[in-house]
């Protein structure tokens, strides 16, 4: 699934093609993809409509319109938007004035869009987003605090943090030396330093390498993203721990496969 970091590197390069634009029409091969309104009104009050900024929002892709309604764009598990034809799976053709298009390709028909008035009404039980300056160690324990979830799970509930996944998760917590199946509260006040400076950095890192492409993920102009090629433990069970040579595992942590080292991320209880 793309995650923050494939998101915003869709919203950083789709964003100087289309702002400005006037969408002209929308063609969808898979009327599914609209959640709301109804398909019809989804057309009709879309088309005319200029479109005033893009935003990312956790894992939502925000357009703003002129006339103060949002497109709303979930890519799911295997979503992703173009500006020039995949070479399969297009759900949806969105087209802008210029002969400008987004194409919506998405294998598994799990992506979703909204036309809303209230861009709130879609977003508004995202929890806070890890790279904005209001994401400190500090707000982070206060959020551990009476968690008895595990960590991992944690990470990838978008009501805890925004934008965080499978991926992610497994290399902050790597980085931070932290076992996945630690619960939220067990965490000592210098592993909370740990995994929220490893939080920052490794979303930052993958931004700028452009998103990872371990699957379906592709960037608008069908280039890939190049941070799965850093990854130390994500997606790479049975390989070798990169820090200290140990076969790296994985197991399931609330239907999440998760990847770590097991010497490097023991399994203990933290003295508070």
């Amino acid at each position: 699934m793309p995650e923050l970091p494939e998101v915003e590197t869709i919203k950083n390069e789709l964003a100087p093609h289309i702002i400005g634009h006037t969408v002209t029409g929308v063609t969808l091969f898979w009327q599914g993809i609209v959640r709301q309104p109804s398909v019809e009104e989804f057309c009709s009050r879309l088309i005319g409509q200029k479109i005033t900024g893009v935003e990312r929002r956790g894992k939502y892709l925000i357009f703003g319109l002129t006339s103060g309604e949002a497109l709303i764009i979930h890519l799911k598990m295997t979503g992703s938007l173009w500006l020039k034809p995949p070479d399969r799976f297009i759900r949806a053709v969105i087209h802008l004035d210029g002969e400008t298009k987004i194409y919506f390709r998405d294998p598994r028909k799990l992506g979703v869009m909204w036309l809303v008035t209230d861009k709130n009404t879609v977003a508004s039980k995202l929890g806070p987003e890890p790279l904005e300056a209001g994401f400190t160690a500090k707000a982070l324990a206060q959020r551990l605090s009476k968690r008895t979830a595990p960590i991992k799970a944690l990470l990838c509930d978008q009501s805890f943090v925004a934008g965080i996944g499978n991926m992610y998760a497994d290399e902050a917590l790597f980085s931070a030396g932290i076992h996945p199946l630690r619960s939220g509260k067990s965490l000592s006040s210098e592993e909370i330093e740990r995994l929220h400076r490893a939080i920052r950095q490794v979303l930052s890192a993958a931004i700028g390498d452009k998103g990872a492409s371990v699957d379906t993920y592709f960037r608008p102009g069908g280039e890939i993203g190049t941070a799965h090629f850093q990854f130390k433990v994500a997606h790479r069970r049975g390989e070798s721990c990169p820090a200290c040579g140990t076969h790296l595992q994985r197991i399931p942590v609330r239907n999440r496969g998760s990847y770590f080292c097991p010497r490097c991320q023991p399994l203990k209880l933290a003295k508070r």
